[in-house]
């Protein structure tokens, strides 16, 4: 296995006047689990495709391990790739399918034949060796390219969003299966999606890209507990965390009528951000900020209520966790206070995570 280095790495389109990609920096670690997660167009699969050998790097340089890769034909980097898309042969079985690539590397046939029946055990697959693709499920599709990748035995594993296609329980069982078999194989793994709920389940580390820069690059939790400005903090979790601006004066903020006591003595303008965990149902005669029940989603045990209130003339959505044993309707007036050991605070100028 090996490590992955980008250092500086440029990708420009033709006729484009600002880059995909202006300059990347990241190492991922020998065996690391990497996600890289963000909106539609933030250069994430552009930069799998750069590590690839897919597309051309226009500046900067990619290693894997030792090696300098940036000028390396794609088959020669080691690195095996899975697609939104199967992309399986319809005309052969599971088990030729994924001998195919061992075959056009010259490998005995006996040796194939037992590379293929130790992977298909892995991924489950060995009921179904006999199977053409058409008689298998989209999540066996799906097990079929990894296994197809994972039998070259690769430095590298790269997967650029290959449950896109699948429905949403397949999507949860795939997901573990793979973050499973990454673990099991220790293969240095970088995985894109756009769903932050794919990345913060399944990576060692997560990277959150916007407009091809780096937003911030750290474990889920960190991501969750500690965003680094206020991108990453609305980008990472779902529901997403409430928003609030105002105006500081020495660690002390009115939100509406509510005056807020923060993490830090900070003076300024100010977006204070509280997740919906944070919010606190409380009584008429408690400190807190008065909300109006717009929406009520039933999770069971509980559930998230989402909440408008008026800031400053404007209306802005307040989401809170809570029991919704409590028979909460559309209509209904609350009063929720925050946590002030789980508050989220940003400079509001230049949307960075103010530090303790």
């Amino acid at each position: 296995m090996a490590s992955i280095t980008f250092e500086g790495a440029q990708r420009w389109y033709p006729g484009t006047d600002e880059p995909a990609v202006p300059g990347l920096d990241l190492t991922i670690e020998d065996g690391e689990f990497m996600v890289l997660v963000g909106p539609s167009g933030c250069g994430k699969s552009t930069s799998l495709r750069m590590l690839a050998g897919l597309e051309d790097i226009n500046g900067g340089r990619i290693l894997i391990g030792d090696r300098d890769v940036t000028h390396v034909a794609p088959k020669n980097r080691d690195i095996a790739m899975v697609f939104q898309s199967y992309a399986l042969y319809p005309h052969k079985t599971v088990e030729n399918n994924m001998a195919f690539p061992l075959a056009m590397a010259g490998m005995p046939a006996a040796e194939r034949t037992a590379k293929v029946h130790a992977t298909a055990e892995l991924l489950g697959l060995t009921d179904f060796l006999h199977r053409k693709p058409r008689a298998l499920s989209g999540g066996q599709r799906q097990r079929v390219a990894m296994g197809r990748a994972l039998v070259r035995e690769p430095q590298v594993f790269c997967l650029d969003e290959p449950l896109s296609n699948l429905d949403a329980k397949m999507r949860v069982q795939t997901r573990t299966d793979i973050a499973r078999l990454q673990r099991e194989l220790g293969i240095t793994t970088v995985y894109v999606t756009h769903d932050q709920i794919e990345a913060m389940t399944m990576g060692d580390r997560v990277a959150v890209m916007k407009d091809g820069r780096l937003q911030q690059v750290d474990t889920p939790l960190n991501l969750y507990d500690k965003p680094a400005n206020l991108f990453v903090a609305s980008f990472i979790g779902s529901p997403q965390m409430a928003l609030l601006p105002t105006y500081a004066e020495r660690g002390t903020a009115l939100i509406g009528d509510y005056v807020l006591t923060l993490p830090m003595p900070v003076t300024g303008a100010v977006t204070v951000g509280v997740r919906p965990e944070a919010w606190q149902v409380v009584g008429p005669d408690v400190e807190g900020l008065d909300v109006v029940v717009s929406v009520v989603e039933e999770l069971g045990a509980d559930g998230y209520v989402y909440c408008t209130t008026g800031i400053d003339g404007e209306q802005k959505e307040v989401i809170v966790r809570a029991s919704t044993r409590q028979d909460l309707r559309f209509g209904d007036r609350l009063r929720v206070a925050a946590d002030p050991a789980r508050i989220h605070v940003f400079d509001t100028a230049s949307g960075e995570r103010v530090r303790a």
